[in-house]
C-alpha cells in the first residue's frame, strides 16, 4: 500500500502570511535551549568555511559500501573522517 503524500503545496500569499500568524518553522517537540545571551555576541566572530576542491579519488570497495549504507550524505561523512584525521595528526609530534 502506498502512503500518503505529507507534500503540501501553498500559494505565494499563504506563505508570506504564516509568520504573522504565529505558525513558525519550530516543531513542538523542539526543546527549549537558553539563550547564548549579548556576551557571546559580543566576542564571536564570523569564521569563512575554507573553500572545496574538487577531485579524483579510487577507494576501496567496502569502504565505499559501507558509508553509502549510512545513507544520504556519505561524500559529507567521507570528508568529516579525513578532516577528522588531518586535525589529529596536526596534535601529535613528526616523528619525520
Amino acid at each position: 500500500m502506498q502512503e500518503k503524500s505529507t507534500i503540501v503545496r501553498n500559494s505565494p500569499s499563504q506563505v508570506s502570511g504564516t509568520g504573522e500568524q504565529g505558525e513558525g518553522g519550530t516543531s513542538p517537540q523542539a526543546s527549549d535551549v537558553e539563550s547564548l545571551g549579548a556576551d557571546f555576541w559580543d566576542s564571536a566572530h564570523v569564521v569563512m568555511p575554507g573553500g572545496k576542491t574538487s577531485v579524483h579519488l579510487r577507494l576501496d570497495t567496502d569502504v565505499v559500501v559501507w558509508f553509502k549504507a549510512k545513507g544520504k550524505g556519505h561524500l559529507t561523512r567521507m570528508n568529516a573522517v579525513l578532516k577528522a584525521y588531518v586535525e589529529a595528526q596536526k596534535q601529535t609530534p613528526s616523528t619525520r
